[in-house]
């Protein structure tokens, strides 16, 4: 049998490929680090030479994750470009997206359990990913009346719970979940009825 992890001159990488497709099958709590080798093509006791355990490896996943999840924002932020409007509404849609393309990360993400600050790295990569969507809620509420203007923070997390759950109930394909409307038209027109509570889309938009 070829031993992929070595082949391929990565087998720490390999170890996380592998436990990825496991939390897509099985979720984030439900492998063994041993299928994780064996389907990374190692004995169990290579793993510990690059892993403690498994949340070690679910928390190297994580990180790949954010690191990714950063990445598409950023990109879909694309510095308030062409309206800080359009650039909020751009950084939900990445959200959907990231969650389809990504499902293995986004689970070791948000569904493993793992505490956001369990190392250094991944709370700096957790504010990296967090800290866009925050930056897109700080540009779009500089049009609302300082008085009237609740802190970025709690509007980039009240969008970050919408987009969550939308992606929980509806963007997953988990049975029961399908949804009366595509998720993108629920993420939008719910975000759409959050903007024009805070006075930023005209009633008729």
């Amino acid at each position: 049998m070829t031993k992929r992890g070595y082949h391929h001159g990565n087998l720490r990488q390999a170890l996380v490929d592998a436990a990825l497709k496991l939390i897509e099958e099985k979720g984030p709590t439900g492998f063994a680090l041993s299928e994780a080798a064996k389907n990374a093509g190692v004995t169990p006791a290579a793993v510990y030479r690059h892993f403690e355990g498994r949340e070690d490896l679910i928390i190297e996943a994580a990180l790949q994750g954010h690191a990714i999840f950063a990445d598409r924002m950023e990109a879909a932020f694309n510095n308030g470009q062409p309206t800080a409007l359009e650039a909020f509404s751009a950084t939900g849609r990445a959200y959907l997206d990231f969650a389809r393309r990504h499902p293995g990360h986004y689970m070791a993400m948000f569904e493993s359990g793992v505490s956001s600050q369990a190392t250094p790295e991944l709370a700096a990569a957790v504010a990296r990913s967090s800290g866009v969507l925050e930056r897109a809620a700080a540009a779009l509420s500089e049009h609302i009346a300082p008085e009237k203007r609740p802190p970025p923070s709690m509007f980039s997390a009240h969008i970050w719970a919408m987009s969550h759950g939308v992606v929980e109930l509806y963007a997953r394909g988990r049975p029961g979940g399908r949804a009366p409307f595509p998720p993108e038209d629920l993420l939008e027109t719910g975000i759409g009825i959050y903007l024009r509570g805070l006075g930023l889309l005209p009633p008729d938009t």
